[in-house]
């Protein structure tokens, strides 16, 4: 799934994402992987995560979705003479 990083406390060491969807759902620090977790302003960070199949459900596996910013067009060359 993905989803956007609502917020995130630091010190509570717990945040909120809202998926695709419109779903919230609660994460803790240790829900993110590969040694990543927002800091400092955090809002509208898309992340992509599962969701744990215990009740309540939480995100598990959260990691950041890279920025990847859109490919430019190409400019044709003629060989107009």
């Amino acid at each position: 799934m993905r989803g956007t990083m609502l917020w995130f406390n630091e010190e509570k060491n717990l945040g909120q994402i809202e998926a695709e969807d419109g779903e919230r759902f609660e994460v803790h620090g240790e829900n993110f992987a590969d040694g990543w977790r927002p800091s400092g302003r955090c809002k509208g960070t898309i992340v992509s995560f599962g969701i744990s199949g215990d009740e309540p459900r939480r995100p598990v596996e959260v990691t950041l979705v890279p920025d990847v910013a859109p490919r430019r067009a190409r400019r044709r060359h003629t060989n107009a003479r």
